[in-house]
């Protein structure tokens, strides 16, 4: 098994990397040609499970096997040779929590699961070609019943209904598959779509403010996001740090610093701006994006460290 060292652990340097879903703007909806997922808060995973050899990592191949080593003495014990695709999921007070996700190295007394939802092979079969489906009649078959474990459930055709229920609990949202959709790996699909109960996406931070009043490092993070596949800037976040934290940031994107914005297109620069290079990615929660492209009334949920 062959390992690149980098910055907070080592990257496999061969790995499968995940089909994603895309983001509706659309609300929930009943179909029966869709199933309809819980869309859990957490850090997407592949496992490769084959015994002693089996590998467990991130979207971008970073070896999950240390950072989460609960799940992973459990994925070694399981008697299969299977290709799984799930999320890593801490909860709090019974909910996901990407707060404590996050924060593992101290939330290590809270549970933790390894929430698996496709299989893209099983006992060297290529599994990817067959219906979504069949993939999750395969997974439930041979996925024992465990407490770190679990094999997600869906329902079929009654999207609203999931997500009225998602909603009153407060999760993120749900997530809608066609049921006769295949598996591409790493690649972004329409039949696969998040649908949000709140507004909680991911942007590249692109710099920071200078702080005012009492606040020490910074004032808020200048974010971006992507659109048709390019970073277009997205205003700025200053909401959701504490001190602590503010100093950690801090210490991440100022080695970064360049002179000039990263972004193709030209951003109105203040006073007090500083732009970095788009190394770090943040999850932000926000009411909406605005006319301007800016996000509204925004807050800092973290750091994105999958990606």
């Amino acid at each position: 098994m062959k390992y690149v060292k980098i910055e907070g652990g080592v990257k496999l340097s061969s790995f499968i990397s995940p089909m994603s879903a895309t983001l509706s703007d659309d609300p929930a909806f009943d179909d029966p040609k869709w199933l309809f997922e819980i869309k859990w808060d957490g850090y997407r995973a592949i496992s490769e499970v084959n015994g002693k050899d089996t590998r467990f990592y991130s979207r971008n191949g970073l070896s999950y096997a240390k950072a989460y080593p609960k799940i992973y003495n459990e994925l070694v014990k399981l008697e299969i040779d299977a290709t799984l695709d799930g999320e890593v999921v801490v909860f709090r007070d019974g909910m996901p929590s990407f707060q404590a996700i996050q924060n593992y190295k101290s939330t290590q007394n809270l549970p933790i699961q390894f929430i698996v939802f496709d299989c893209l092979q099983l006992k060297g079969k290529d599994l990817t070609k067959l219906k979504l489906i069949e993939r999750k009649e395969l997974l439930k078959r041979i996925l024992p019943e465990g407490d770190i474990i679990k094999y997600c459930d869906h329902v079929e055709a009654e999207g609203i209904a999931l997500f009225e229920q998602a909603r009153k609990i407060n999760l993120e949202g749900i997530i809608a598959k066609r049921i006769d959709s295949k598996y591409f790996p790493d690649k972004r699909s329409k039949e696969w779509l998040k649908i949000k109960n709140v507004n909680v996406d991911d942007f590249k931070i692109i710099g920071w403010t200078d702080p005012k009043a009492s606040r020490q490092y910074f004032g808020a993070l200048l974010l971006a996001r992507e659109v048709d596949g390019e970073l277009v800037y997205s205003g700025e976040v200053g909401t959701g740090f504490k001190n602590e934290l503010l100093k950690d940031l801090y210490s991440k994107i100022q080695p970064f610093e360049v002179d000039k914005c990263p972004l193709k297109s030209p951003v109105k620069t203040e006073k007090g701006f500083h732009w970095a290079q788009p190394k770090y990615t943040a999850q932000v929660q926000y009411v909406e994006i605005t006319d301007d492209g800016h996000v509204r009334h925004p807050s800092f949920l973290g750091l994105r460290k999958d990606k």
